[in-house]
């Protein structure tokens, strides 16, 4: 009898030491092929950062939707390893996001990228359900938009209970039904990373943190993770809590929803001067421990250079994020320019993209083609 307890804690130590070194995702019912990307991300995180880019595939500063197109690849003849998408008005059931994209040509190119490997994330700049059916408030400027703070009480509004709760789940719907069309040639469900409420730490959106309470923020997400997970049965998603820029960690972890529903710490932080590097540096470092601390993934979200810093890329960027478990670095769409760091207005990148590019610690899609992150072959 001894001998068989042994063997039992002893089997029981090892399952223990394996989920330790081999995290998976919060979803229990996670598809194959999402707890095979979960891994991946697990392990390219400590070998370098991927490049991401939004709407990279979709349009660029001189050209809109040609197939297999790309700024990054028309500059660096390579894709990002990480492709970013926006869904915005897809909850209106519009056939266009708020950007002017096709919802139809972005579901192909989604299931391009993940033909050729990369990697897909997804955001979605919801409009405000509570103020976008108000006349007077649609006259306004971001009336009824997802940047339309005019009311406390929109989030309150589409829980249970409030009412627009029955129009909320509608929204949703239209979501999920997107999320299932995502397939891929074996009719399989392409894995993805939603990040959806993003910025909570801000208020420019009616999810923020002085629009609505932590505590509602948290429900919000969990209700939207339980409509997807639970009443559509849709287990091919990787969630991604998010905020603005921070100064601590308990700024950070304002509103979390909790462990049991996401799979990713992220954080959004664009360069407004000179002391952009010692804040990304504050914030990635108690990012990071936290999430290694829960066996959880990390990105820099969202991020974009200094007006007129040419070299940003190599001399403000790369150092700080080489110093962590960074999975990821994603700049935002080019329809901005001023966003980004000022270079030959005749290419898409300024000329030290390519530093950026060529360094060794920079993951791009030829860098993670191999072994393949959804079968891990």
């Amino acid at each position: 009898m001894r001998t068989f307890i042994l063997m039992i804690l002893s089997a029981l130590f090892t399952l223990s030491s394996f989920a330790q070194k081999f995290p998976g995702p919060a979803d229990k019912k996670a598809t194959k092929e999402t707890v095979n990307l979960f891994r991946s991300l697990y392990e390219l995180q400590n070998k370098g950062i991927m490049y991401g880019h939004q709407d990279d595939l979709m349009y660029g500063y001189k050209w809109w939707y040609e197939k297999n197109r790309s700024d990054t690849k028309d500059f660096t003849g390579d894709y990002p390893a990480v492709a970013g998408f926006e869904l915005g008005h897809l909850e209106l059931g519009d056939e266009r996001s708020l950007d002017s994209v096709s919802f139809s040509q972005m579901a192909d190119q989604i299931k391009a990228h993940y033909k050729r490997g990369g990697i897909i994330t997804i955001s979605w700049h919801l409009n405000n359900p509570l103020t976008m059916q108000d006349p007077e408030v649609a006259r306004k400027r971001q009336g009824g938009t997802a940047w339309d703070v005019s009311s406390k009480e929109v989030v309150a509004s589409i829980l249970p209970g409030g009412k627009n709760n029955e129009l909320f789940n509608t929204w949703l719907d239209r979501l999920a039904g997107f999320f299932k069309g995502l397939k891929d040639d074996k009719g399989k469900p392409i894995p993805f990373i939603f990040r959806p409420y993003h910025e909570h730490s801000g208020s420019f959106f009616w999810w923020g943190t002085n629009i609505c309470t932590d505590e509602e923020y948290a429900a919000l997400w969990r209700y939207t993770v339980n409509f997807l997970r639970g009443k559509k049965k849709i287990h091919n998603i990787l969630y991604a809590y998010n905020t603005d820029m921070v100064t601590s960690l308990e700024q950070y972890m304002k509103g979390y929803p909790g462990d049991d529903i996401i799979d990713m710490l992220s954080i959004d932080m664009y360069d407004r001067g000179e002391q952009f590097g010692a804040e990304l540096n504050n914030a990635l470092g108690f990012v990071t421990a936290e999430a290694a601390k829960r066996n959880k993934l990390t990105a820099l979200s969202e991020t974009g250079g200094r007006w007129g810093k040419a070299d940003w890329w190599s001399t403000v960027l790369l150092p700080v994020v080489s110093k962590y478990s960074v999975g990821y670095v994603l700049t935002w769409r080019h329809t901005y320019m001023p966003r980004f760091p000022m270079g030959n207005k005749n290419q898409p990148f300024p000329d030290d993209f390519l530093n950026f590019y060529n360094s060794p610690r920079s993951l791009f899609l030829k860098d993670i083609q191999k072994p393949n992150v959804y079968t891990r072959k």
